[in-house]
């Protein structure tokens, strides 16, 4: 039997949001395009070429409010490794390992798109950790949607040595740091010892198996060779104060600046007590002039949440289209609402889908006859389609900009494709994404409210016929009136996440950067909105499939039948999380209906 994993082959173009998920859950590994890279390889030498004629930002200049301070040539690659020190102050609690490896995948592809003039040892090591199940510890806080600049520089001096790797099998916990057989990072990780970066033509590929190693200069020592013991400094280098950074005494062209360290001591590597040891980690990559602004400047980890956040939502509207067949069903609804001819004449995409969906779910034709209760239903059920379709709507939208965004360069400054010019701008802007977060946030709050409402309307016996709250016994019994405190609980999350974002401010380095889009921040919210949304449709569930089972003559169609074998039985007055908690797993199997 052929155990090999399936592949997603990252090109820069091509990456789709699935494709990204089974990367993310280790359901495939990625394959780097041999074109793509190639592509990189000559970003690359365009970098080095365009910079060697002229400054550009981040490389031959300071970063932010400093964009006028000029760097020397000889301190590029220090430079570097200051940037990413000093922007690796992210706070908060760490991420879960899925949003980190979105971001990895992400970012490995848009330098593949090849604006960047990244080496491109750093997109080997990139997809060499989501092979090998590790990625880097990283904080929730310190973006605001013009780059996720924390993130990318923890990531970056991972990818150098210098900080740890963390396990993503052991649910976060910290594995060793560097290559098996490393004594750990020093002060000068990723600088190695050369005074002069590697020719282009040193730009190799890796090799097919095992992490790949980076291209060393001429004269260089290799990455695997023992660090100098904790605390050691070069000559020409006066040690800085605690937590400092070194002072280079001779700065002439032939000063060895990237031997530059800064005296902390040398991580030892050793995992957590209990936590097995990786046999294999990325191999450190070799920090070059123009890497470090070029690994920061993306929204990868904010793409990544939201395609993670896409992925959810997009489930769970699928699977309230189940549920809300249920309950119209138990109301004994009106189906003129879902006429085909209805929707046909306001075209809306999302709104001919749901009412379709219901239909089909239910068995009903295109111009089904009102054989319900009543002339018409509460709006709960009447204006399911218009309400629920704008959340699909919203969705494909969304999906378009992730899209677009994970397969396209956004570095600053823009190398062009034919290598004749480099661009400053402001692509880095999230923008695009925090508008298309905000409307899924908000279309899915107004579903989700409808779902809430239809909750309400089970329980009412003028709507049912059935007993009040659907319950058995003594009249005072209350049933699933808890349901609705429940459901109303998740609300109010659902309520607070739709809050825009985008109407926050921050004006930052020096009124340099005077606006941001927060699209971090609405990623997050789409997150928990979510979540918070599963429990509202599960308590939904559970009510429709309990007022199904108490008709004289329950529907026989495939999305009762299935509900009504998953869920708990009885109708006695009882703790009902464990129903809601199994009505929340049933909907992942519903959205496949």
């Amino acid at each position: 039997m052929d155990t090999t994993p399936p592949r997603v082959v990252l090109n820069g173009t091509t990456l789709t949001v699935g494709e990204l998920i089974t990367l993310v859950d280790g359901a495939a590994v990625p394959e780097v395009a041999p074109e793509a890279r190639e592509r990189a390889v000559r970003s690359f030498r365009t970098g080095r070429r365009l910079a060697a004629a002229g400054r550009l930002y981040g490389r031959g200049t300071g970063v932010g409010a400093h964009r006028a301070v000029s760097v020397d040539a000889d301190d590029e690659r220090a430079h570097g490794l200051r940037v990413l020190r000093s922007h690796a102050g992210g706070a908060g609690a760490l991420l879960p390992a899925r949003q980190v490896r979105a971001m990895l995948a992400i970012r490995a592809n848009q330098l593949l798109a090849g604006g960047s003039g990244i080496h491109p040892g750093f997109i080997d090591a990139l997809t060499e950790a989501l092979r090998l199940g590790v990625h880097p510890a990283v904080n929730e806080y310190g973006a605001v949607g013009t780059g996720d600049l924390t993130a990318l520089a923890q990531t970056g001096l991972t990818l150098l040595g210098e900080r740890p790797w963390a396990d993503s099998e052991l649910g976060g916990q910290m594995g060793p740091v560097g290559p098996v057989g490393s004594t750990g990072s020093t002060g000068s990780a990723g600088l190695g010892t050369a005074a002069a970066p590697a020719p282009p033509e040193a730009v190799a590929a890796p090799a097919p198996v095992g992490p790949p190693a980076a291209p060393a200069p001429p004269g260089a020592v290799p990455e695997s060779a023992v660090p100098p013991p904790p605390g050691s400094v070069p000559d020409g280098v006066v040690p800085a104060p605690r937590g400092g950074v070194p002072e280079v005494l001779d700065s002439g062209a032939g000063a060895d600046v990237a031997a530059v360290l800064d005296g902390i001591p040398a991580r030892t590597g050793t995992p957590p007590l209990g936590a097995p040891a990786r046999t294999s980690l990325p191999a450190p990559v070799t920090l070059r002039p123009g890497d470090a602004l070029a690994l920061l400047s993306s929204n990868a980890l904010a793409l990544g949440q939201a395609a993670l956040g896409l992925h959810e939502v997009d489930r769970l509207l699928r699977a309230t289209h189940a549920v809300a067949a249920l309950a119209l069903a138990a109301v004994s609804g009106s189906a003129e609402a879902y006429a085909a001819p209805v929707h046909a004449l306001r075209p809306y995409p999302g709104a001919v889908r749901a009412a379709g969906e219901v239909r089909r779910l239910l068995g009903l034709p295109d111009r089904p006859e009102n054989s319900g209760r009543r002339i018409q239903d509460p709006y709960g059920f009447r204006a399911f389609p218009q309400v629920h379709g704008c959340a699909l709507d919203a969705v494909e939208r969304l999906r378009e900009v992730v899209e677009a965004e994970i397969n396209c360069p956004s570095e600053n400054p823009l190398l062009a494709l034919d290598g004749t010019a480099a661009y400053h701008h402001g692509g880095f802007f999230a923008a695009p994404l925090g508008h298309a977060l905000e409307t899924v946030n908000l279309t899915l709050l107004q579903t989700a409210q409808l779902s809430a409402a239809r909750l309400t309307a089970l329980g009412d016996p003028a709507l049912t016929g059935l007993p009040a709250f659907l319950a058995a016994g003594p009249a005072s019994s209350s049933g699933t009136m808890i349901l609705e405190y429940t459901a109303h609980s998740a609300l109010a999350e659902l309520r607070s996440c739709a809050a825009p974002a985008s109407v926050g401010h921050a004006v930052l380095s020096r009124g340099l950067e005077e606006a941001a889009s927060f699209a971090g921040q609405a990623a997050r919210q789409t997150l928990r909105a979510a979540e918070a949304y599963r429990t509202v449709l599960a308590c939904e569930l559970v009510s429709a499939v309990r007022a199904l089972r108490m008709h004289a003559v329950p529907p026989e169609i495939a999305v009762f039948t299935v509900a009504d074998e998953a869920l708990p039985d009885g109708t006695d007055d009882r703790p009902l999380t464990g129903d809601v908690t199994a009505a929340a797993e049933l909907l992942w199997l519903l959205a496949q209906f």
